[in-house]
């Protein structure tokens, strides 16, 4: 007789519980000052209640650990530098959505060979938020496999939801119930509504199946984020952080009630996938601010140690704090691009919030 059951399996590997990964991997003080900071930071700029720019600036996937902290330990001097005018907050995504096949992030395929050692993934990736939070520098990452967040959720400072994803129930009822403030990216044709429409759903309670802190299915049942904003990325061949694509994200969103929800993505189509365009796609932004346009909340940057991407392939050698997903900008750029962005901050007059 056919089997009923498990007919496409190769098999089935048990998984630590979340709480067994934290009670050997706890979360520092250090690092849950650095957490909570980014998190009221991020909060109060969504709300008004601080001028600041927030900058997510990183790799667009970590694969080498080692340069990965290389990179925070740079971008930890910047952010005390330019504390005044940017929150910045470290990209350290560890899953990767591909359109069909490909390697899906540190957490999935750890060893960079196809053994796909999800155990050692979950260990990797939370060392690594760990010594980068206890850096001073916050964390940020996409929120793709939906269990992953009771492993890693309580280091992140600033969470999005992909283009793939934004129209997904499961992902708006997950984003519903994450304690930090969270971007939808706009669709991959371009359309905005499927963000906004995420936004509006992650903003009520919903009750869903999940996992508890023991590793058990669960029902989880939230209360709703309120602070979530759409992330522009442009789509469908075209890029959409022009003054008047600003302007419609800003309507179609404005009954919301949420002072700056607009994020612009300097990467993928904004910059027709080509990341030498990334620093004109920035600054084309930043003339929006400087003229007085207070509803961008902030940017996303792809960047790296290097510039460019490299292929890859399992036990093939790998240029150090080269990409190898979407091609990144390098660091002497980015650092170029943050200044002229805390300098946007200061020629519009904005000032810190209030201690």
């Amino acid at each position: 007789m056919e089997a009923i059951e498990d007919r496409n399996l190769a098999g089935i590997r048990p998984l630590p519980a979340p709480r067994e990964l934290k009670a050997r991997l706890p979360l520092s003080a250090a690092a849950a000052a650095t957490v909570s900071a980014a998190r009221a930071g991020i909060r109060a700029a969504i709300h008004g209640r601080d001028p600041r720019l927030v900058v997510i600036a990183g790799p667009c996937s970590i694969h080498d650990p080692e340069a990965a902290l290389d990179y925070a330990l740079r971008l930890a001097a910047l952010a005390s530098e330019l504390s005044g005018e940017l929150l910045l907050v470290m990209r350290t995504y560890f899953e990767k959505p591909r359109t069909t096949v490909g390697w899906k992030g540190l957490i999935n395929d750890p060893h960079l060979d196809g053994s796909c050692d999800v155990v050692a993934g979950l260990e990797i990736a939370r060392r690594l938020l760990l010594q980068i939070n206890e850096q001073g520098v916050a964390c940020a990452s996409e929120v793709l496999d939906p269990f992953t967040p009771q492993f890693v959720a309580d280091l992140l400072g600033w969470a999005s939801i992909g283009a793939r994803t934004s129209e997904s129930q499961t992902h708006r009822e997950l984003a519903s119930g994450l304690s930090t403030p969270i971007g939808f990216k706009n669709a991959t044709s371009g359309d905005l509504h499927a963000a906004r429409n995420a936004m509006v759903s992650a903003g009520h309670p919903h009750s869903f199946l999940g996992i508890d802190t023991e590793g058990r299915s669960a029902v989880v049942s939230t209360t709703g984020n309120p602070d979530r904003h759409m992330v522009l990325r442009g789509g469908g061949g075209r890029s959409n952080h022009g003054r008047e694509d600003v302007a419609e994200a800003l309507a179609l969103v404005a009954d919301l009630g949420l002072a700056r929800p607009v994020m612009v993505d300097c990467s993928h189509d904004n910059s027709a996938k080509d990341h030498t365009r990334q620093g004109a796609t920035c600054r084309e932004v930043l003339a929006q601010i400087r003229d007085g346009q207070r509803g961008i909340l902030g940017l996303l940057l792809e960047s790296n140690l290097e510039a460019g991407r490299q292929s890859w392939k399992p036990g093939a050698p790998l240029r150090r704090g080269v990409s190898i997903t979407d091609a990144c900008m390098g660091w002497d750029e980015t650092a170029e691009l943050l200044r002229e962005a805390a300098a946007a901050v200061r020629a519009c007059g904005r000032r810190p919030a209030a201690a």
